[in-house]
């Protein structure tokens, strides 16, 4: 059994750079620490979260396109202030609303929910497992030393950042590339995860609020069958005073 205390305290450890809110002073996000979970494949649970997914982006993008909705413009164009052109690295809610029109992934229970959670509330979301975590999250800029672990045509290898690129990290590289683009293959969630770790950006228009209703959500939906559910959360911004280095 994991030792939610342990999880739990990676949450006062974790920190954002200074330098991130030199880029965006608007940036926040709520971290949430989830034990308990029950794992399994794709089921009718998760597979009902995703169709009524599809049907809000395809609702959502009936007037405008994906590009020019407020919450994917405000992505774009962080993207664009690191050196990132967002036209071929996505942000992860673009891609998911991208792909809607012709089906969400279904990949497990665990993924598919945390999907479909961030295409509903239209906020990038991302998953870590936390048994391959080591140490507190932290957003920075990259030095370009910090490995990043893949797999390429069905084999392990590892890739490095590039200078000033914004990343997620813990004590033994980085755990997501280019803020909410792509996680390391070291931590990914998988059919077997029952500890994890989600991170929920934000940058205006999205609120605080709007964060922690997607938390709110995405508790709900884990705890349909996960009884025995514990979660911990934290918002950092620049506003709180936090948001520092170690």
């Amino acid at each position: 059994m994991p030792d939610f205390d342990n999880y739990e305290n990676l949450l006062p450890a974790a920190w954002v750079d200074a330098a991130i809110f030199e880029l965006h002073p608007d940036y926040q996000a709520v971290l949430l620490v989830v034990d308990g979970i029950v794992p399994g494949d794709s089921d009718e649970h998760s597979e009902g979260l995703l169709g009524r997914a599809e049907q809000a982006a395809t609702e959502a993008l009936a007037e405008q396109p994906v590009e020019e909705l407020p919450r994917v413009a405000s992505w774009r164009e962080a993207y664009r202030s690191f050196g990132t052109k967002p036209q071929k690295t996505r942000n992860s809610l673009e891609a998911l609303l991208r792909r809607s029109a012709e089906g969400l992934p279904r990949v497990n229970r665990l993924t598919d929910i945390y999907n479909a959670v961030s295409v509903a509330h239209q906020i990038p979301l991302g998953g870590e497992d936390l048994s391959g975590y080591t140490g507190a999250p932290r957003l920075v800029r990259a030095t370009g030393e910090e490995p990043f672990e893949i797999m390429a045509q069905g084999e392990p290898g590892v890739e490095y950042p590039k200078p000033g690129e914004v990343v997620w990290c813990d004590e033994e590289g980085v755990t997501c590339r280019r803020w909410n683009w792509r996680q390391s293959r070291r931590t990914q969630l998988t059919a077997d995860t029952t500890s994890a770790l989600f991170i929920l950006d934000g940058l205006d228009p999205i609120t605080a609020d709007d964060l922690n209703a997607a938390a709110d959500d995405l508790v709900a939906q884990l705890s349909a069958f996960s009884p025995d559910l514990r979660t911990a959360r934290r918002l950092i911004s620049a506003q709180t005073g936090e948001a520092t280095g170690p």
